[in-house]
Formats: C-alpha cells, sequence, structure tokens
C-alpha cells in the first residue's frame, strides 16, 4: 500500500485548527500581504470553495492566529501571579511565562509580531498588544518606584529592551533535543534580572 502524501495526508484531515494551523505557516512564509487564497488551497491541497467551508476569507484566518497568540498573554495578565506580590517578582514570573507562551504558540506569535496594522484586523490586534504592553510598563515601573530596579536605568527603556530581547526569540528559536522553555526562560532572567536588580 502506497505511503500517503502530505497532500493526501491533509485532503483527509481538514478541520478548522489544521486549515488556521498550515495558514499561519504559509502567512510567515509569504507574509500575510504576500499570500492569496489560492497560495493558501495550494498549501492545503485543496480548491478555494474547500476553505470558504471553514472560514468566510484570508482575513478571518488572519484574526484567528492573532487572537491565539494575544488570548495566552491576556491569561497570563489575568493570572493572580502577575497582580500580587513585589512587582520585581511579578515582572519575572511574567517575562517568565510570555517565553512559555512564545515557544508553545511560535508561528502565531511570531505572525503577531509582524503585523504592521495594514487591516482593521491588525489594527485590532496592534491595539489589544498596546494593552498588554501599558501593562508591562507599569509593572517596570512599579518595581523602578520600590527600588527593585536600579536606579539608574529608565523603566521605558527596560521594558523595551526587556521584551524586545524576548521578542527576538521568534526569529531564531528552534526546537533542540534535551531542550525546554524552561531552560531557555532560565537563561533569559538570569541574563536580564542579573543586571536589572536593585538594593532592595
Amino acid at each position: 500500500m502506497a505511503t500517503p502524501t502530505p497532500t493526501r495526508q491533509r485532503r483527509r484531515g481538514h478541520d478548522p485548527e489544521s486549515v488556521l494551523s498550515i495558514a499561519v505557516d504559509v502567512f510567515n512564509e509569504r507574509g500575510y500581504d504576500g499570500t492569496s487564497m489560492e497560495d493558501l488551497a495550494r498549501a492545503l491541497g485543496v480548491t478555494k470553495s474547500a476553505i470558504y467551508y471553514h472560514v468566510p476569507g484570508k482575513e478571518q484566518l488572519l484574526a484567528r492566529a492573532l487572537d491565539r497568540a494575544l488570548d495566552g498573554l491576556f491569561e497570563m495578565v489575568a493570572d493572580e501571579r502577575a497582580a500580587a506580590g513585589p512587582a520585581i517578582d511579578r515582572l519575572e514570573w511574567v517575562v517568565r511565562q510570555s517565553v512559555r507562551i512564545l515557544i508553545d504558540r511560535l508561528p502565531y506569535v511570531t505572525l503577531l509580531l509582524r503585523v504592521r496594522g495594514n487591516s482593521r484586523t491588525e489594527q485590532a490586534a496592534l491595539e489589544r498588544r498596546g494593552e498588554f504592553d501599558t501593562f508591562i510598563g507599569r509593572l517596570v515601573t512599579e518595581a523602578a518606584a520600590d527600588g527593585s530596579i536600579r536606579p539608574d536605568l529608565d523603566p521605558a527603556l527596560v521594558t523595551r529592551l526587556l521584551f524586545g530581547t524576548v521578542n527576538s526569540i521568534t526569529e531564531w528559536y528552534r526546537p533542540a533535543p534535551g531542550g525546554s522553555p524552561d531552560d531557555l526562560a532560565d537563561a533569559l532572567l538570569k541574563m536580564t534580572f542579573g543586571g536589572l536588580r536593585g538594593s532592595v
């Protein structure tokens, strides 16, 4: 019996989740604006009409993908560990969780970080991401105010550098045998918080 080709495998198991997963891979490879419905149909091994069975169009797939990334971040923000305790400990927990979310949802977070606001969907995603950035900024400012962050560091700059480092993971990270998100988070926290913490 012949081994099923990737196309046959895809044809066999089309559901909203598989359509979304493959679409995100194509968006990341070609760029959202550079991806047509024909491109998606080709990657999925189906006709365009088969995609329309699951979603009204390309932008709805983008919206679902961006929500997948953002929902993870806002679930973290809503966690009591992000709200209770010393600000520096909460910030450290948030950074660790952000690394875990990024790796767990890597294609979706990668797509989120590449949007530029060229559509209503992208604008809405950027607004939600702005809310998350504001939350992080407040947390860093609180840690600076109580002396947990060195006084010679500007809180706004700390916020940009810290999460610029986290977000850069999307550009180079590849799962490695024996590695784990916690290993990566540990290394990042040692490197960054070792230089951030004040005398308190």
